[in-house]
C-alpha cells in the first residue's frame, strides 16, 4: 500500500463524504436501523453518531480498507452501543445466515470490486423480515451526465479509493434478490457526475 491510501485518501474520503449535504442524508437514513446492525463500509465511522442507542444493540462495521478504522473507532467510543470492526469486505465475517436485523450500506457500493456476490452475502446474512438501507451515489438519469460518468471513471477511481461513478444502484440490489421497497432519488450540490444519489430501503 502507498502512502497516498494509507495517509492521505482516509482524509480525502472523510471531508468528502462528511460535507453537508451527505451528512444530512446520513441523519435521515441512520436513525431507521434496528437490532444488530451490520453496516457495510464502515470506512471513517460517519455513520456512527447516527444510530439511536434506543433501538440498535450492536453495530458490527466491515471494511476492507483497515487505514480507515482509526477514525471510525475514536468515533465508536461515545455513541453508547458496543461496535465491532472487521478489516474484511462483506464476503470475509462469516456471520450465520439470517443473524443481522439491519444492514447499512452509505456510499460504499461504488467501490466494491464485485457488486453483486457482495449484495447476495448480504442478503444470505440478513434475516427475515430485516432491512438494507442504503444511500448510494450512482448513474444519473440524463443523458448528457452519464456521458461525462462513463468518461471520468476510469481516471477516477485510482484516486477515490476504486469509486465508480457509473454504477446502476437499484438494477444492482434487485440483481442481487432484493426487492426495493422505498427509493428517493435527486442530485446533491457538486458535480453532476459525481452527486446523484439513490436512497431508500429494500428487503429480501
Amino acid at each position: 500500500m502507498g502512502l497516498y491510501d494509507k495517509y492521505v485518501l482516509p482524509r480525502l474520503i472523510d471531508t468528502a463524504c462528511g460535507m453537508g449535504d451527505v451528512m444530512k442524508r446520513r441523519a435521515a437514513l441512520i436513525p431507521q436501523a434496528q437490532g444488530d446492525v451490520l453496516e457495510i463500509g464502515i470506512g471513517t465511522g460517519l455513520n456512527l453518531a447516527y444510530y439511536d442507542k434506543a433501538c440498535v444493540t450492536r453495530i458490527t462495521g466491515v471494511d476492507p480498507a483497515a487505514q480507515m478504522q482509526a477514525l471510525a473507532r475514536q468515533r465508536s467510543l461515545d455513541i453508547g452501543i458496543p461496535v465491532d470492526m472487521v478489516a474484511v469486505d462483506v464476503r470475509g465475517i462469516h456471520a450465520d445466515a439470517g443473524r443481522f436485523d439491519t444492514i447499512v450500506m452509505t456510499f460504499t457500493l461504488c467501490s466494491i470490486e464485485d457488486p453483486i456476490p457482495a449484495l447476495r452475502e448480504m442478503k444470505r446474512v440478513l434475516g427475515d423480515g430485516g432491512r438494507l438501507l442504503f444511500c448510494e451515489h450512482g448513474l444519473a438519469p440524463e443523458q448528457g451526465v452519464k456521458a461525462w460518468q462513463h468518461r471520468l471513471t476510469p481516471w477516477w477511481k485510482p484516486l477515490a479509493g476504486g469509486c465508480h461513478l457509473n454504477r446502476d444502484i437499484p438494477a444492482l440490489i434487485q440483481e442481487a434478490g432484493f426487492v426495493i421497497e422505498r427509493l428517493d432519488t435527486g442530485y446533491i450540490k457538486g458535480p453532476r457526475p459525481m452527486t446523484f444519489l439513490y436512497e431508500g430501503v429494500a428487503i429480501k
